[in-house]
């Protein structure tokens, strides 16, 4: 681990010397990732992607990338795009990424299962706005908006997401 990494506790995340609070996936953390199992995957992650929406905030690191009506995000194992980033219309089982509540207002992008991604090992682990504090996710990591504000204008591209196995179940 390194001071720049972005690092999992019972507490919260831990990262630029202070203590983030987070929910993660509904199926807690686990060691075999799988589509659709709500689980957020152990390990080291490294973050590949800053995605933004720029109608609603301006960018938050010089290497935000904004993101378009139409974005989509494909979580279909079918999909020859699986857990790559896809635009409207697409006719495999997709997750838009301009949604009407903040929630992907700012996503940082992992590269779990990324760039060449393994049928039904899993799609998009993010790290997004939270619904509300302790609400699960599908798998992603999910902060209080006001906090992935500040986290995405500290993160650098070096920066990664490191999930501890002693974590999982």
């Amino acid at each position: 681990m390194t001071p720049r990494d972005l690092v999992l506790t019972p507490r919260g995340v831990r990262f630029a010397g202070r203590l983030w609070p987070c929910t993660i996936g509904r199926g807690g953390i686990t060691r075999d990732k799988r589509e659709g199992d709500g689980a957020t995957p152990a390990g080291t992650h490294d973050i590949v992607g800053l995605l933004y929406r720029p109608d609603r905030l301006a960018p938050p690191a010089d290497w935000a990338v904004p993101l378009r009506p139409g974005d989509l995000w494909s979580d279909d194992p079918a999909d020859e795009d699986y857990n790559l980033m896809v635009r409207a219309p697409h006719g495999y089982s997709h997750e838009a990424l301009r949604l009407p509540d903040p929630r992907y207002d700012i996503v940082l992008v992992t590269d779990w299962n990324w760039p060449r991604a393994e049928a039904g090992r899993g799609s998009a682990i993010f790290l997004h706005a939270w619904r509300r504090p302790g609400y699960p996710t599908a798998g992603c990591i999910a902060f209080r908006p006001d906090h992935l504000r500040r986290i995405a204008a500290l993160v650098r591209p070096d920066t990664r997401l490191v999930v501890p196995e002693t974590l999982a179940a």
